[in-house]
């Protein structure tokens, strides 16, 4: 699914060829190609550099989710990420995010593993 993601999205939004995709991101034609055929996985990293770039959320980017907004609000998660912040550069700020959404993958995928175990 990430794979038909990122293609959908540089086709529609960017327009540019694979290697002048690869070349914004410092990667190979071929890393591209291979992320888009599903032959290669990027790292949590890179996918949140291409959900940041095309303003989506990673759970689009993954599949997890057909919303292809950045942000989602419910009234139950509203309460559910209040911490206190205060003295937290941004860069803090971003790395909570990122290994929050790094946790909801491996929940992803270790409750799509006991889906194929049962």
């Amino acid at each position: 699914m990430f794979g038909e993601r990122l293609r959908e999205l540089r086709k529609s939004k960017t327009k540019l060829t694979m290697k002048e995709f690869g070349r914004i991101f410092n990667l190979a034609e071929s890393t591209i190609s291979g992320y888009e055929t599903g032959s290669r996985k990027p790292d949590m990293e890179t996918i949140q550099r291409f959900a940041d770039y095309f303003e989506v959320s990673i759970d689009y980017m993954i599949g997890r989710s057909d919303e292809i907004g950045n942000k989602e609000y419910t009234p139950e998660n509203e309460n559910l990420f209040y911490f206190d912040l205060e003295g937290l550069s941004e860069e803090d700020k971003q790395e909570i995010e990122k290994y929050i959404e790094l946790l909801k993958l491996r929940a992803k995928q270790f409750n799509d593993d006991s889906k194929k175990n049962n």
